[in-house]
């Protein structure tokens, strides 16, 4: 290989290198419907919610604010849970720290968690005393 060709293809592998890292990165938001009926099992409490939810795959950094209304009595505890699909539960992968209504958060996700994430693996459940397994649900989907 002469030199001129050795330059041209490291140029292309330093190239691929440095267009496949950061400069890829994506801020993603999501808007999140919250129901009853989106439970697993599915109940009858008449509350609804949305979140808004952020997402930077450079950081790893997953934010939320979470409104709601009409639920059976005070929020007991509100996370994001997962790996699982629609239909589907699975354990806590992130708890909120106050699970008032409008309540604000941030945490770093694991390699594991991003990726459940962006395959729309995790949900978020708002649990109360009336539901304790979740008054309202929604998948986190891009």
């Amino acid at each position: 290989m002469n030199s001129k060709a050795f330059a041209l293809g490291a140029f292309a592998i330093g190239a691929s290198v440095a267009l496949s890292g950061p400069a890829f990165a994506e801020k993603m938001t999501m808007k999140v419907n919250l129901t009853s009926v989106a439970e697993v099992p599915p109940n009858n409490s008449p509350g609804k919610g949305t979140a808004d939810v952020g997402f930077d795959t450079a950081t790893k950094v997953l934010t939320w604010k979470v409104t709601y209304s009409g639920l059976t009595g005070p929020a007991t505890m509100a996370h994001f849970h997962g790996p699982a699909e629609a239909g589907k539960n699975a354990p806590v992968a992130v708890p909120f720290k106050d699970a008032a209504s409008g309540a604000e958060g941030s945490a770093t996700l694991t390699d594991a968690q991003a990726a459940d994430l962006l395959a729309g693996r995790m949900y978020i459940n708002v649990h109360t005393e009336a539901n304790k397994g979740g008054e309202i649900r929604g998948q986190v989907t891009k």
